[in-house]
């Protein structure tokens, strides 16, 4: 199922002002930008080192890119809060990059920096539900306020430990908070045995939610940079910033879907008959 994206609401002026004047009251000791983003990067033993590489670069790369740096200097306050972690099982989570304010190119290219400086360290097992929950851990001990919060989650597989994927979703949507993601069927990390078809469909169903999430698929590494560039410019951009519209209308992407029969818990019944498997 490939549809185009759902457009994300709209920030007028009076809003921002609105939102504004809230800054100067119940967040008085706040700083206001028009997105917190949290980049959740999958480093789970199913990914090689290589992919691991391209990953990390892909981020940086993105990060300072010119049409990147456009989508933030296009919105109302041309600046936002970004902050970076990996991930894989329930209990691994290392940060990257805390909370930092990137308003300028000059700031992107500190951030790239640090992400550059940090060296990646896979682990056991796939916990997205972990990776979600931890990243409202960090929305909730943030100094920032955005006009939208986002979480962009990357990953190879599904979920196969910590608790339900769905309910950490819920969570997160149920404070205002978009997931999108960004699912890697590709090939060169560990055994796939714990793999399910067509990734995208699952992280469509079970992983992303809120208004506007989509999903940006990689089918092969050679895609990964141009796919993280163009997730963050619609994530970051609206669709009054003419370079949303110039990647808004790219190759597809896929808008949050809910089949009924879909069996969001498929990654943990693998791993529970993993012995299947292995003599």
């Amino acid at each position: 199922m490939t549809v185009s994206a759902r457009s994300l609401p709209s920030i007028t002026g009076s809003v921002a002002m609105a939102l504004a004047m809230t800054g100067e009251t119940a967040f008085a000791d706040t700083e206001i930008v028009d997105v917190q983003l949290v980049i959740a990067a999958d480093v789970s033993l199913s990914m090689s080192y290589e992919e691991l590489q391209i990953q990390r670069e892909g981020y940086i790369a993105a990060l300072t890119h010119d049409s990147v740096i456009r989508a933030i200097e296009d919105g109302a306050y041309g600046r936002i809060a970004l902050a970076m972690f990996e991930w894989a099982g329930d209990q691994s989570q290392h940060m990257v990059v805390p909370w930092t304010v990137i308003a300028s190119r000059a700031d992107a290219e500190a951030v790239a920096a640090r992400m550059a400086g940090v060296q990646t360290n896979s682990a056991r097992r796939t916990s997205i539900s972990g990776a979600l929950d931890f990243a409202g851990d960090l929305f909730a001990e943030s100094d920032y306020r955005g006009l939208r919060r986002v979480v962009d989650i990357s990953g190879d597989g599904p979920n196969n430990q910590g608790g339900p994927v769905v309910e950490a979703r819920e969570r997160l949507v149920a404070q205002g908070i978009v997931v999108n993601g960004l699912p890697m069927m590709t090939d060169g990390g560990m055994s796939s045995v714990f793999d399910v078809p067509n990734l995208d469909e699952y992280y469509s169903n079970c992983v992303i939610g809120g208004p506007g999430a989509f999903v940006v698929p990689v089918n092969d590494w050679d895609q990964f940079p141009e796919a993280v560039r163009r997730k963050l410019v619609l994530e970051l951009a609206g669709p009054w910033s003419p370079t949303w519209r110039d990647y808004a209308g790219r190759a597809p992407v896929i808008a949050v879907s809910t089949v009924e029969a879909y069996d969001c818990l498929i990654g943990e019944k693998r791993w529970m008959n993993r012995s299947w498997n292995f003599p």
